[in-house]
């Protein structure tokens, strides 16, 4: 029991003991406005000590609330309606396959759009669901692009129950944004949040999940930077405030009422909340969405190349002190980088003086700048140090994903690469392979150390060691140099598909 002025001794003294217990309490709820002082004068203080740490005790019993800051930002917050052309799903569910790379459908489930459970066939057509907020008085609003990228009407139910029409401004895939239009004025609106997030900060994430609009979930920054593999411009927050299907393009708020992020994905084994969701912060937000509002698309600058991370293997193949950069797999054909002489295997280690941490942070740095630009490569180059100088292309449109399936032909000149769990074949000899040149993989031993490296059948092997290969003969022979070298790893170049990458193959199993 906290002590009163009622109870407190004529000397109003306290124990040793009431004092640790109570500094105790001071501590924990933190900011306690009061401090015993060994010269204030005797009487002057029990009344107002009890009374304060009453107040004190009854605020920490209590919770404190967001209903202030849900008052603020709530009439912002929108439900839109989308109907769609009717589209022959793959029974996988909620998992929105056109949106994330093959390696990670089973893992992350996209929500809302035409693949929401709950969305409605009327007549071969589809109705989804999803989240949107207003941006501005006049009636522009943020929504995912994945929620109307195929809507032929657009539809949003604002916080008053009130139905509007809204027409589609523009939309970017790469970042799963899109920007809509209510025809109107004095509309509530919000504004994106001009800090970064810390880990632990309160979140607020409002949204339409299965179609309950207008719900409200709290929960924390779990973490920022995330890169889940939906495309080069992954740097997503986490959070652990519960969304679900239909929360897609809704607000984060911040504790201040500011859009901290724009809710776009969930992992969730089981097609629910799981405690763990993502957000497009809100840098990339306003950055984008200001193209849109422009222009209705947004331009990047490019520079043509297919890059990769540099892992400790490939850093170890190819010689280098430490791990950073960004691995050049292949430039493209008349490209800007290929025009400027960068090639396969070249580590680009900074652009215009600034370091490239990895392979990501080389695409936002170049998709941050606009075409035309002159830009300052530095690169590293068979062992040494360069600068090259380019000017920007623009990033061409977005194309369709190729498909990954391949034949795998005859046996026809055949070899098993031992351990490493390879079964290889000159290109020319195999039916049905896009490439002339190099090694095709004709099988893979699932036991093996290739399969553990992603290999699969199908793939063409271009290069080992820095060197083009035509046969297995010659994929043995590099192998067993790299040995001689006492290397731990082979750096191979590979295409799969209309990909190619370097891939540093362990050698030590062989």
């Amino acid at each position: 029991m906290l002590p009163s002025a009622h109870s407190a001794p004529k000397s109003h003294r306290f124990s040793v003991r009431r004092l640790a217990l109570l500094s105790t309490a001071l501590v924990g709820i933190g900011g306690a406005a009061f401090v015993l002082a060994p010269n204030m004068p005797s009487g002057s203080y029990p009344s107002a000590v009890a009374q304060n740490l009453t107040e004190q005790a009854r605020q920490m019993r209590a919770p404190i609330g967001f209903a202030d800051i849900v008052e603020k930002v709530k009439p912002a917050v929108m439900s839109v309606r989308v109907e769609m052309p009717g589209v022959q799903t793959s029974g996988m569910g909620n998992l929105d396959e056109e949106n994330l790379p093959p390696g990670l459908r089973e893992f992350f489930k996209r929500f809302g759009g035409q693949n929401m459970p709950g969305a409605r066939r009327h007549g071969g057509r589809v109705m989804g669901q999803g989240s949107g907020f207003f941006i501005s008085a006049d009636g522009y609003a943020v929504t995912n692009n994945h929620v109307v990228e195929k809507a032929e009407t657009v539809q949003v139910t604002t916080d008053d129950g009130k139905i509007h029409k809204a027409k589609v401004i523009g939309t970017d895939p790469r970042t799963d944004l899109a920007l809509i239009k209510v025809d109107g004025e004095d509309f509530p609106y919000v504004k994106l949040s001009g800090d970064v997030p810390r880990i632990g900060d309160w979140v607020l994430a409002v949204g339409n999940p299965f179609g309950l609009g207008g719900t409200v979930t709290a929960g924390i920054v779990s973490a920022r930077g995330r890169d889940i593999g939906a495309s080069a411009y992954d740097d997503f927050i986490q959070i652990d405030a519960p969304v679900n299907k239909g929360n897609s393009g809704g607000p984060t708020f911040d504790t201040q009422g500011n859009v901290i992020g724009v809710n776009t994905a969930i992992f969730s084994p089981s097609g629910g909340s799981v405690g763990i969701a993502f957000a497009i912060p809100a840098d990339t937000v306003k950055s984008v969405v200001a193209q849109l509002r422009d222009h209705g698309s947004v331009t990047r600058g490019w520079i043509g190349v297919q890059i990769q991370p540099v892992t400790p293997e490939i850093a170890d193949s190819l010689g280098l002190k430490s791990v950073g950069g960004a691995l050049v797999a292949q430039p493209q054909d008349n490209s800007p980088a290929a025009k400027a002489g960068i090639e396969a295997g070249d580590v680009i280690t900074a652009v215009n003086g600034e370091a490239v941490k990895d392979a990501r942070d080389l695409a936002k740095k170049i998709g941050a700048m606009a075409p035309h630009a002159s830009v300052k490569l530095s690169v590293l180059h068979k062992g040494s140090d360069k600068a090259v100088n380019l000017t920007l292309g623009e990033m061409p449109a977005m194309q369709k994903e190729a498909s990954n399936e391949h034949n795998d032909g005859a046996d026809n000149g055949a070899a098993e690469i031992g351990k490493l769990g390879l079964t290889l074949a000159p290109a020319s000899r195999v039916d049905g392979t896009n490439s002339k040149d190099g090694v095709v993989v004709t099988a893979v031993d699932p036991s093996g150390v290739a399969a553990d490296h992603g290999f699969s059948t199908g793939d063409v092997i271009l290069e080992v060691a820095g060197k083009q290969v035509s046969t297995p003969a010659d994929v043995r022979k590099e192998i067993a140099s790299a040995r001689t070298g006492n290397k731990r790893a082979v750096l191979m170049r590979v295409k799969s598909g209309d990909n190619t990458k370097f891939v540093a193959l362990p050698i030590g199993r062989g």
